[in-house]
């Protein structure tokens, strides 16, 4: 078996790669904003509730959710993650880091990964597999 051969097909994976990354990720986020926002798929809120949508958390909520619809179908990719990166990064000083340095004890580690991916998404964009992606090759047909 040539390994070289191998590798380089996995590597032309890459692409293909995070764009699933990218759909995996927002849909695991997009949950945590419904959760928040419309108590569903479950109510995670202290009492099960839902927050006042002017209240941090209500906007969280809302953030969470519609951003990660965005993410979801790779739409406006670029500044949605970038939004979501600072998002969370408020969400771990806010909400977090008051509870202890380690973020796995804090209850953080779920809010650093997605602070870093989203910031790397802002970086490298959605992939192939997006709205981003399709609209790009729709202008470069029509500018011809």
């Amino acid at each position: 078996m040539n390994h070289s051969g191998l590798a380089s097909r996995w590597r032309s994976w890459a692409h293909y790669l995070l764009s699933i990354l990218r759909i995996v990720a927002a849909f695991l986020f997009t949950q945590v904003g419904t959760a928040k926002l419309l108590a569903f798929p479950a109510a995670i809120m202290p009492g099960g509730g839902k927050p006042p949508l002017a209240s941090l958390l209500g906007m969280a909520g809302v953030l969470e959710t519609f951003g990660g619809l965005l993410l979801l179908v790779g739409l406006f990719t670029r500044p949605v993650a970038f939004v979501l990166s600072g998002e969370m990064a408020v969400a771990y000083f806010k909400g977090h880091a008051p509870h202890g340095f380690w973020p796995v004890l804090n209850q953080g580690a779920p809010a650093v990964f997605f602070c870093f991916f989203f910031l790397y998404l802002s970086a490298t964009g959605p992939g192939p597999w997006s709205v981003d992606a399709l609209r790009h090759r729709v202008a470069g047909m029509s500018r011809g």
